[in-house]
This record gives structure tokens, sequence and C-alpha cells, in this order.
């Protein structure tokens, strides 16, 4: 099987409606970014093969706190997630898989499903973005984002040029403020709350106070030197 996926495209008419699970304990991804992925559980390894051969969509979710102790079965997960279409993909010789995951939708977790399969799968909603404002009312939360947000990044030097590229262009307002939230060093809280808020001006807004407290506090995100993040392990 090529391991490139030349189609990244996500029709959201021909998505089932069923989401496979992958749990981890402290990632929010968010649509419009990439995540490198590392899998080494046999239920995950099952989970990637069955979507490799069909949709190659695997949605990633939050764990909730506590789950330490039920780890190896089923514990809670956040009522929202991100689906996301598998870009590419490298099998290692002891079976675990490396892999790029590209979000492609927000979701919400309607009921998780009896387990056929070793791995978790759920009944989903696929949510559509709203503007929630007029056109010059997003335009100028987006310029005060896009502001605040190259505050917050080391000198442009260091940022590398696959960012420094995406931020040169009149990215949309909802694809700046989920970029902003996956990139900054913000808490798992709030990145949470801006995943579950679908209206583009309203997720800005709650953004734009989180970035007003770190410019006052004088934070740099540190690792945005490392983006793409590096492998997530499950």
């Amino acid at each position: 099987m090529n391991p490139w996926n030349t189609d990244v495209c996500f029709d959201a008419d021909a998505f089932s409606g069923v989401a496979r699970l992958f749990p981890l304990p402290n990632l929010v991804m968010y649509p419009h970014v990439m995540q490198p992925l590392h899998i080494f559980e046999g239920r995950y390894r099952e989970m990637l093969e069955d979507a490799l051969a069909s949709d190659r969509l695997i949605a990633l979710a939050l764990l909730e706190p506590g789950w330490e102790p039920d780890y190896e079965s089923r514990p809670p997960v956040a009522q929202y997630a991100c689906l996301g279409k598998i870009v590419t993909h490298h099998r290692l010789e002891d079976g675990r898989y490396n892999l790029l995951l590209m979000g492609v939708g927000r979701i919400r977790i309607l009921e998780e499903l009896s387990p056929p399969r070793s791995f978790r799968q759920a009944k989903v909603e696929l949510l559509r973005e709203c503007c929630g404002g007029p056109a010059e009312q997003l335009d100028d939360l987006r310029g005060d984002l896009l502001t605040a947000f190259k505050h917050l990044l080391p000198c442009s030097c260091q940022v590398p040029e696959q960012l420094t590229e995406m931020l040169s262009k009149h990215l949309p307002l909802g694809m700046l403020t989920d970029l902003a939230s996956y990139t900054l060093p913000l808490e798992l809280a709030v990145k949470r709350e801006l995943l579950a808020e679908c209206r583009v001006a309203a997720r800005a807004r709650i953004l734009l106070k989180q970035l007003e407290v770190l410019l006052a506090n004088h934070t740099t995100v540190a690792a945005s030197a490392s983006f793409p993040p590096p492998f997530s392990a499950n």
C-alpha cells in the first residue's frame, strides 16, 4: 500500500457518522493542523490498519481527568473531538507505525459503540462552523488575533519556514484560531473550550482574551521551534 494519501480532501457528505477513537491524555487537536503520531499498542495498530483499509479517518479524543487507573479499558473521553485524516504513514519492522494526521473537522461524540473491535468507536455528529458576525467584525478580529499571535512567537529568524509562510497568507479567521489554539501554550481546559466552540467569532474572542494574558506575562512559545510538534505516542 502506498503510504502517501494523495487525496487529503474530506467529503463531509460521505462520512458514515461512526468514528474510530484514539484517546490521548494531553493533546487537543484542531481542524487545519497536522499532528505526528506514533502508534504502538496492539488495539491502536488494529485501529490504524482498519482506517487505512477504508476511509483513513481517526478521531483524536481527549481523556477526561482520572483516566490513569482505567487506561487499559475504556475511560471517559471529552464530548468534543477532532476528526483527522491520515496523510502519510510508515510501518516499522516491529509493527509499530509513525503517521501524520490532518485535522478535518470538529465532532461531538454522541454514543460510544459496544466493543466489537479491540479499539473504540463512537457515533458522532460532524459539527459545522458558523461565522457569528459581519465580515468587517471578523476582519478586525483576524487582525487583532494575528498581531497577538505573532508577538507570542519567537523572533522571525527562529520561526520555522512553514509557519511563517502560513501566517503571511490571508488565512480565514476560523483557520487562524485553530492554528493559534494548537500552537500556543494554553491551558488544556482552554484548548478544550476552543475546540468545542463552532462559532468562529466567539472562538476568536475567547482566544484573544487568553493571548492578552500571555502577552501581559511576557510569555513566549518555547515549543514553537518544533512546529509541527514532535510525535505523540499512544
